[in-house]
């Protein structure tokens, strides 16, 4: 097998078997935006010669020898409900994954695999292990819900589809409005899903930002205290109704999703005990 040492100029120096799928097909780079240095059939010989190129050239060092990475066609990754946690971190994490395309793990969201538009969303969910600053994970709900929109987004459209954003209700209307299901059912959680579908078709989850989402909140709790001060009822449960979205499209940025989030919050106040006081339920301590 022959191993080839090329150079992106200003970006890396690196080593692959395959020039045309590693560099063009999967990092998208064109043959005038790289150059070949060397080519080897001894793996020993350019895996140490990638090292000494690299410190020559002032490029990130890899902390592996190619030759130690190349025949592990698989990664120890661990898998847990919440979360898929990878022996890597986050700089070196995508290095890694475009070794292994096709590479499968299966969670309880269902089957993930390895390929360019996968390696794109994790390293834009990729977290910092809080545990251990050399791993990382994404969080299988959330990736599981990427798979879903993505097989969506295959099957041809006949003409194009517009999401028209639906009237508020009246108070009155919503006092007396027929409601489909309990608060518990999951059922209830459809609604987040139209409004993630909502975000996605504006762009918000390619180019939002969760810190900018927040800002977002602040301002309809603010217009929340104006409507609850002038005891208006409309603009009372509109202002919920905005920042229940915010909150929707927030989470999704940080990587979960907010039926989680509710879930997690319900589990621990469900066995809390306390009174009310003046108003406000105070737990025991």
């Amino acid at each position: 097998m022959k191993y080839y040492l090329y150079h992106i100029p200003g970006k890396k120096i690196g080593v692959t078997c395959d020039i045309y799928n590693r560099v063009t097909e999967q990092q998208g780079y064109e043959d005038h935006e790289f150059e070949i240095l060397e080519m080897s059939e001894d793996i020993e010989y350019i895996s140490n010669r990638e090292i000494e190129l690299q410190k020559e050239y002032g490029y990130r060092v890899d902390h592996k020898l190619y030759k130690t990475l190349k025949p592990n066609l698989k990664m120890k990754i661990n898998i847990t409900e919440q979360t898929t946690t990878f022996p890597h971190p986050v700089d070196t994490l995508k290095e890694r994954l475009i070794d292994l395309p096709g590479m499968k793990w299966i969670t309880e969201h269902g089957t993930f695999f390895i390929d360019n538009d996968s390696i794109d969303w994790i390293m834009k969910n990729v977290k910092t292990s809080m545990y251990n600053d050399d791993r990382s994970y994404v969080y299988n709900k959330a990736f599981s819900r990427h798979f879903e929109k993505r097989n969506q987004l295959t099957i041809p459209l006949e003409k194009e589809i517009i999401i028209e954003p639906q009237p508020h209700n009246k108070p009155s209307d919503v006092k007396n409005a027929e409601q489909s299901c309990c608060g518990h059912c999951d059922h209830g959680y459809e609604m987040f899903d139209k409004i993630r579908d909502w975000a996605y078709t504006r762009d918000l989850y390619k180019d939002g930002d969760i810190k900018t989402q927040y800002v977002k909140l602040q301002e309809e709790a603010g217009e929340l205290a104006k409507a609850i001060l002038n005891k208006d009822e409309f603009e009372t449960v509109d202002a919920i109704g905005d920042m229940v979205v915010v909150l929707t499209n927030l989470a999704h940025l940080a990587g979960t999703d907010i039926e989680f989030c509710i879930e997690e919050a319900y589990k621990e106040i469900s066995s809390r005990k306390g009174k009310m006081i003046d108003g406000t339920f105070v737990k025991d301590e």
